[in-house]
Order: C-alpha cells, then sequence, then structure tokens
C-alpha cells in the first residue's frame, strides 16, 4: 500500500495574518509558518494504518516556496517514510485550479494507492483541493471524513453533516479528506526528528513534471483591490442610570444583535 499525504505549510493560526498590499498575496514572512494542523491529522491516521500493515508506504507531498523545506521536513519527524517537494517560482500566486493540476501531475509521478489530505486548509480555506484533484486523477473521492477505515482494496469512511451522517466507501486508488474530527498527530521525538535529516526528500520543478502553466494568463481569481483591515472603533458604553436596560435592548435590535 502506498499512501500519499498532501501537506502544506501555513501562517500560524495563533499569529497575525498579513497581506502584501502590492500583491494581494499573504506575507508569510510576517509570522511563524506551520505544518497545517489538518494536514497532521492526515498524516497520522496514513501511519496508524502504516503501524498495523508490514509494507505500507507513507509519503508526504507539498507544494511550497524552497524556504518550506523545514516545515516538510516535521513530517518525516512525526513518521513519513519520504517526501516530495514541488517548487517552482512560477508557481507564485497559484489558485487552487493551478493547484490541483499540479499536484495531480506529482500523484501520477509518484504513484499512489490511497491520497489523504486535510478538508480545509487554515490559511485559504477552499475546501475543494482533493475533489479538483481527484477528478484530474480520474479516481473516486471520498471528502470531509470524521472516520476512515482502509481496507484491502477499499476505503471507507463517515460524513457527518447537520442532519445527519452518511457511510462512504469506494475502491482504491482514490483521494479522502479528513476533518477536525479525526485524532491529533503523534508527536516528533527526538529520534524521529534525527531520523528525518536521512530520510529521502525528491524536490521537483514543473519542467520534471511536464507541466506548463502561466499563472498570470491563467483563468483564476483576479485581484481588484486590497487594503488594510480598518482599525478596531471603541464600543459603545452604556451607563446605567435606570433606563440601562432599556438601552441595552434598543442598542441590540439597532445592531441585529438579538
Amino acid at each position: 500500500m502506498k499512501i500519499v499525504v498532501l501537506v502544506k505549510e501555513v501562517p500560524d493560526t495563533y499569529g497575525d495574518r498579513v497581506l502584501d498590499l502590492e500583491t494581494g498575496l499573504a506575507d508569510r514572512a510576517a509570522s511563524d509558518r506551520v505544518l497545517d494542523e489538518i494536514n497532521e491529522r492526515a498524516i497520522e491516521v496514513a501511519l496508524s494504518y502504516a503501524d498495523v500493515h508490514e509494507g505500507t508506504e507513507v509519503v508526504v507531498l507539498s507544494m511550497a516556496p524552497e524556504e518550506s523545506v523545514a516545515t516538510i521536513r516535521k513530517a518525516l519527524a512525526i513518521g513519513a517514510g519520504s517526501a516530495v517537494q514541488v517548487t517552482d517560482s512560477a508557481l507564485i500566486g497559484a489558485d487552487l485550479t493551478v493547484t490541483a493540476e499540479v499536484l495531480a501531475a506529482a500523484l501520477e509521478r509518484i504513484g499512489f494507492d490511497l491520497v489523504i489530505g486535510g478538508n480545509l486548509s487554515t490559511d485559504g480555506s477552499g475546501g475543494v483541493l482533493p475533489a479538483m484533484i481527484a477528478e484530474r486523477l480520474g479516481v473516486p473521492q471520498l471528502t470531509s471524513l470524521a472516520h476512515v477505515e482502509i481496507g484491502d482494496g477499499v476505503v471507507a469512511g463517515t460524513r457527518a453533516s447537520d442532519g445527519g451522517t452518511a457511510d462512504v466507501r469506494a475502491d482504491l486508488p482514490a483521494v479522502i479528506s479528513v476533518t477536525e474530527a479525526l485524532p491529533d498527530a503523534r508527536f516528533a521525538n527526538l529520534k524521529g526528528i534525527m531520523a528525518a535529516k536521512k530520510k529521502p526528500f525528491e524536490t521537483l520543478s514543473l519542467t520534471d513534471l511536464g507541466v506548463t502553466i502561466d499563472v498570470a494568463a491563467s483563468p483564476q481569481i483576479i485581484l481588484t483591490e486590497v487594503g488594510k483591515k480598518p482599525p478596531r472603533g471603541a464600543g459603545v458604553k452604556i451607563v446605567d442610570e435606570g433606563d440601562g436596560g432599556a438601552r441595552l435592548a434598543a442598542f441590540l435590535l439597532e445592531n441585529k444583535l438579538a
């Protein structure tokens, strides 16, 4: 079994998110950069299967700038066996369509039985990339799973919604995405951190993948305007002089908060 886990470096969710006002892109140097937590959960799904199925190969795949190497290596420290990073200056500003095309090409090169991703990244929050990749690869997709079972030639899981749950399954090869209902990833111990430095790490360009992309000319989202978030204004202070309750109720109604 060969499982490929999609991983992404994102700005730390506990830090400030800053946009470059010239490009409209996230200023990734403005805060710490970390491995997206939902991707760590996806890694744990793969490793939990590998723990009890000898011969399982777990590969992590990321489309990321060159400086993201250390973050991707964290996935190796957690327990993945090897990593593949697609990096190319032509991919700066790539949208979901371009990203899906590139990752699908990388997956075809790597080979896979199962692809696991997070259902929603904490920076872009697109929530559609796994399905777009599956469409390009021509394989089944099971998205937003709160429970996963990997069997012999099949993957199954449970998808939760406001109206109930659905049990879904698909034959392998397939693409799935997981939610935060899945367990946290195991911690990277010292042995894993040291071993990560020696694990295979392949870097690919668009030329290596045989993909030609002109991001500037691609039919993607067009940024028309970007500006700083306005400063937070002072709140309304209500002093109770016998009519505080009425004034508070009027304020809530006026601002459609009640």
